[in-house]
């Protein structure tokens, strides 16, 4: 249900609290989570050393971040699915692999933004 009037320091505290929840609960249920998230810790920074400019520094840490956000949605449909239908159906096989999906094409961005972004340097 959408918030009403107006949204202040109190309200916005309450969201980034609901966030970080949601984010402990991506490390503590979902492996692919935390495997995605150390290689972001690794990436990231790394990338801010790497790049060279800002947009460069932009593009190799967006596409990590951009898996763990990807990964969490897929997450999300994966419960939402699970708690609505446990037993199998042709739709909710559907919705998760095409979740899982996203997550493989955000990640085929991690490996090409690093790479055409690095490699001409090393080459």
């Amino acid at each position: 249900m959408a918030a009403e009037g107006f949204r202040g320091p109190k309200q916005i505290w309450q969201a980034f609290q609901w966030s970080m929840k949601g984010l402990r609960a991506g490390w503590r249920h979902e492996a692919s989570f935390r495997l995605e998230a150390c290689l972001a810790i690794v990436l990231v920074p790394l990338g801010l050393w790497l790049g060279n400019g800002g947009l460069e520094k932009f593009a190799l840490i967006l596409a990590p971040l951009l898996v763990l956000s990807a990964e969490l949605l897929n997450s999300a449909i994966e419960a939402v699915v699970d708690k609505v239908s446990p037993e199998f159906h042709e739709l909710a096989g559907r919705a998760k692999d095409m979740g899982s999906a996203a997550v493989f094409l955000l990640l085929v961005l991690v490996v090409l933004s690093w790479g055409l972004i690095l490699l001409p340097r090393w080459l």
